[in-house]
């Protein structure tokens, strides 16, 4: 295991084999590498590993030269530059949450880095909730800290008694924020939705699997809609599991997640449903 602190970016790679291939893990927003902890020991045992701590986040902190406003070119060149200085060339991508919409710039702007996509917890359209938080987190701003609203955030997404773990993990995650680049990254809206149409009307020229928990009340539909319009994309929804599925359901998304990369996969090679039954504490 090594730590790096790149050009941009602190990030931390697994190299066990120069043979295996590498997958990049992206967290979602206010998350670190710490995001990925019930994922890294599983993975190692099959590929090598770069898990990267998006700027501001996790020990990715004072990036020099500070940017004023953040725009997606720059998260997609700050990821392009762990990659340029490791010199991979293409990589499987696992992405969280919001880390999907990175995601999908980098693959518009440098198709030929991305092998295959593993999306947990996806977002594929600029629903009510979604546009209805933006505004909020623009006007509370002036009442209420970000870490309140990454507080009450998190409940809405993650409601039930069983995403207590992944509740308390995001919320500690997002309170090494500051409020400034808290607001830096809120205001990435305005690049937000537009690139999200782009990425939804595309075709995927690479295999993907979208892996969301039965109980991601905000995202699931759009997930179905984005799947069923893509060849070459795979849902699978696991049972009592909610946004943070690689959390919840550890256990199954790994198991989901390490074949679908070193296999190829049908689209409807298997049911929509995982069927393993997963326990509400995994």
């Amino acid at each position: 295991m090594s730590f790096v602190k790149a050009l941009v970016l602190y990030y931390e790679t697994r190299k066990t084999d120069h043979q295996k291939p590498w997958v990049v893990f992206l967290h979602g927003a206010g998350g670190s590498i710490k995001t990925w902890s019930y994922q890294v020991s599983h993975f190692t045992a099959h590929f090598n590993l770069i898990l990267i701590d998006l700027r501001d986040h996790g020990r990715s902190k004072n990036i020099v030269p500070e940017v004023d406003r953040y725009h997606f070119s720059i998260i997609t060149e700050d990821i392009k530059c762990v990659l340029d200085n490791e010199g991979i060339t293409k990589a499987h991508f696992i992405t969280l949450s919001f880390g999907s919409v990175l995601l999908q710039d980098l693959y518009m702007r440098y198709p030929y880095l991305v092998d295959r996509i593993v999306i947990a917890g996806g977002i594929f359209k600029g629903n009510f909730f979604i546009r209805s938080f933006v505004q909020l987190a623009r006007l509370l701003n002036v009442f209420l800290n970000f870490s309140t609203m990454y507080r009450l955030f998190s409940y809405l997404l993650m409601p039930r008694k069983h995403h207590t773990l992944s509740r308390r993990i995001y919320q500690r995650q997002a309170s090494k924020l500051t409020q400034e680049e808290y607001m830096k990254w809120v205001e990435l809206y305005a690049e937000f939705f537009r690139l999200l149409r782009l990425f939804y009307r595309q075709k995927l020229a690479v295999e993907t699997l979208v892996v969301m928990g039965e109980q991601d009340y905000v995202f699931l539909k759009a997930a179905r809609s984005f799947t069923a319009r893509q060849q070459d994309a795979i849902l699978k929804v696991v049972p009592n599991a909610g946004h943070i599925v690689n959390i919840d359901a550890a256990l199954a998304f790994n198991e989901l997640a390490i074949p679908f990369l070193q296999e190829v996969h049908q689209k409807n090679s298997a049911p929509e449903h995982s069927t393993r039954p997963v326990p509400p504490d995994q």
